[in-house]
């Protein structure tokens, strides 16, 4: 068969694994990117970037029900529970209860004029969240080459969709159309051929098992939907108070600091797996050490980016932005905080997950949101856009502490159900 030996099934190290995760996960995060730059490039102003950052922000309180952490909970599945059809047909179902939700919450709080592309977007998030089952697959059997060229390529098309189709009809929906199509054929040409090599894709799966899910990783759910309103919501309090252009103006700027909070995930995300098999042999040695060295990374990665954006950050927002966006620069600072100690909490977050401490994960959520409900309207009225991020960072960091309280009870009692020496 023609084309059948560039395709290989051989497992890669860890640290291949690392590096081709990094590659994809930084192509497709600068590519996202480079999308908020050219809004305001193309459109000539903030509104039409104020809309998607809306966009974004209303189906990111619902992508935790999209998501339903079942890519943690897949590339974690050490004993085989489900199989990829079952994996993918129930995130089709997902994706379906997801969207229903985006639409009836948008008409009661967005004006309506931004509703289709609130909608539109969902559906490319929607089919992007699809191709995460395919590459939990290919992760769980150490081909993160595969996944990593796919991120590539979807950063890339879209970008260039974007930019070509955005330039020439100024219309959004339109474009964002147009980038769902270059997913899907990204999802037939290239990673289906290489995920069903380690399994077929056979759509399906019996009602029983889809109820398990569904109620099992509920709390789970659910903590991720608070945690994800937790920094949404403050958003969309600033559009609020301030307008949509305020908000577009956060966005832009915020825009290269998911640098921080995305590449603290490039360091923990090729792990889970490891976390889980550690738990489960209960390697506690193994599992500490792992959790010290994540945690030094996570830590290094947010200085070295705090640095580099500290340097270089005004420059590129002077060369990217137009509309004198370098007079927002002293947003820049608080927003790199927030996301050093968001991108902790997600870590603790997924490490609950591959643990199965459940109740530990949705505490952790819960007190995040709780604290930014809080804080949102009296700090965004003392320190205006970076009210948002000073919020953010506060409920970060709240969960965050929670949430590791949640870990050492979880060990201290893991410990505690071991046989003692010399038990029959």
């Amino acid at each position: 068969m023609i084309g059948s030996p560039v395709i290989s099934s051989k497992p890669l190290s860890m640290k291949r694994n690392m590096v081709w995760n990094t590659a994809g996960s930084m192509t497709s995060l600068v590519c996202q990117w480079l999308i908020t730059v050219l809004v305001v490039r193309i459109a000539g102003g903030y509104e039409a970037a104020g809309v998607y950052s809306l966009a974004v922000s209303v189906f990111g309180i619902f992508a935790p029900v999209a998501q339903y952490r079942m890519y943690t909970y897949q590339i974690s599945d050490t004993r085989g529970e489900n199989t990829m059809g079952e994996y993918f047909t129930f995130r089709l179902v997902t994706d379906g209860i997801a969207l229903v939700g985006c639409f009836v919450y948008s008409l009661f709080t967005c004006s309506i004029d931004a509703v289709p592309t609130i909608m539109i977007f969902g559906v490319y998030k929607c089919v992007s969240l699809l191709l995460d089952v395919l590459h939990a697959c290919e992760q769980r059997h150490r081909r993160m080459d595969y996944l990593g060229i796919s991120m590539i390529l979807q950063g890339v098309s879209s970008l260039g969709i974007f930019a070509l189709v955005f330039w020439l009809t100024k219309n959004l929906n339109l474009t964002l159309v147009a980038m769902t199509a270059g997913y899907i054929v990204i999802a037939v040409a290239y990673d289906l051929p290489r995920s069903q090599q380690f399994e077929k894709l056979k759509l399906g799966i019996p009602i029983p098992k889809a109820w398990h899910l569904l109620t099992y990783c509920a709390p789970i759910v659910i903590g991720a939907l608070l945690v994800a309103a937790a920094s949404s919501v403050p958003r969309q309090y600033l559009a609020f108070d301030m307008g949509e252009a305020a908000l577009g103006i956060y966005a832009s700027v915020a825009a290269p600091v998911a640098v921080v909070q995305n590449g603290a995930s490039y360091v923990y995300y090729p792990l889970i797996g490891y976390f889980a098999d550690y738990y489960a042999e209960r390697n506690y040695k193994k599992l500490l050490g792992l959790f010290a060295r994540v945690t030094g990374g996570i830590t290094l990665v947010g200085v070295v980016c705090a640095i580099l954006l500290e340097l270089f950050g005004v420059p590129l927002l002077e060369l990217f932005f137009a509309n004198n966006i370098a007079e927002y620069a002293y947003l820049l600072t608080p927003m790199i905080i927030s996301a050093v100690i968001a991108a902790y909490l997600w870590f603790l977050s997924d490490l609950l997950i591959a643990i199965r401490d459940f109740r530990g994960n949705f505490i952790g959520n819960a007190v995040s949101l709780v604290v930014a409900v809080a804080c949102m309207v009296p700090f965004v009225a003392t320190w205006g856009m970076n009210g948002v991020s000073f919020t953010v960072a506060a409920s970060s960091l709240a969960g965050a502490v929670a949430m590791a309280l949640s870990f050492v009870l979880k060990l201290r009692s893991s410990k505690a159900d071991e046989p003692s020496e010399g038990a029959a």
